[in-house]
């Protein structure tokens, strides 16, 4: 994610498994791949356990050099380094209970304010090479801490916590932008039976969307609406959808 992207775009690798003439992680490094080779501006990738979960993705992420916060299962297995054995394996969950330096962060404002929880991370054991880094990040629920979110992170060394918490968060914002396009343009509406023909659909539902997300902005400025980059919250410029979209927690 970067200041200048735009949410859709930062997820064009969402819902890619209907082709299935390439491996599923093919198809995912492939859009990644446009997005690098066009120049499109962003500083992280982020994404859901279907994405973290696929190391060969990050694998290939980190080959060029792209920053990443990828949700991943309890259990998936990590190198880090434990005290008397050295670098091991170790589930994702069982890390999580020997990490401390817990700090209360925000992930990012939401309609019913500031996204706190706990954050904490642990460093993974990888062939790590000035300026980047590894670790397992975890997101820990105040009103129940033994509900925990695990991300694995490749980064610069001298990321913050605390930038790695709104980095996280920005996935909120991608699904409210799919929460949008799927109510005011139909990015769900769809029958195919090729890749090809689910592609189309979802280009044109892009850009209607984009096209309506520019009038929003444009709409609000004229009417001197809050800070235009938080459109996804402002009233939708389609009525039948207008106050729509789902609160955000």
């Amino acid at each position: 994610m970067g200041e200048q992207s735009h949410p859709t775009l930062d997820h064009q690798l969402g819902q890619l498994r209907l082709g299935q003439e390439r491996p599923f992680w093919r198809h995912a490094d492939r859009s990644a791949a446009r997005a690098i080779a066009a120049g499109v501006p962003f500083s992280w990738v982020v994404g859901d356990e279907v994405y973290g979960n696929d190391r060969r993705l990050r694998v290939w992420l980190e080959q060029q050099e792209r920053p990443h916060v990828r949700a991943i299962r309890s259990t998936e297995t990590l190198w880090a380094w434990v005290a008397g054995q050295g670098p091991v394996p170790v589930p994702a969950k069982d890390l999580a209970t020997a990490a401390d330096g817990w700090q209360r962060l925000s992930a990012g404002a939401g309609s019913k304010g500031e996204r706190v929880y706990d954050w904490a991370r642990w460093r993974l054991c990888r062939l790590q090479e000035q300026p980047w880094d590894h670790w397992l990040l975890v997101r820990r629920k105040i009103s129940n801490p033994e509900e925990l979110a695990y991300y694995v992170v490749f980064g610069p060394a001298d990321t913050s916590l605390q930038s790695l918490a709104q980095v996280a968060g920005q996935r909120w914002r991608i699904e409210e932008c799919f929460e949008a396009a799927k109510q005011e343009v139909g990015l769900a509406d769809y029958e195919v039976r090729s890749w090809h023909g689910w592609y189309r659909h979802i280009t044109l539902s892009m850009l209607a969307l984009a096209f309506l997300a520019v009038m929003r902005v444009k709409i609000n400025a004229e009417k001197g609406a809050p800070d235009p980059e938080n459109f996804y919250q402002l009233p939708s410029v389609c009525r039948r959808s207008a106050g729509s979209l789902p609160a955000s927690n």
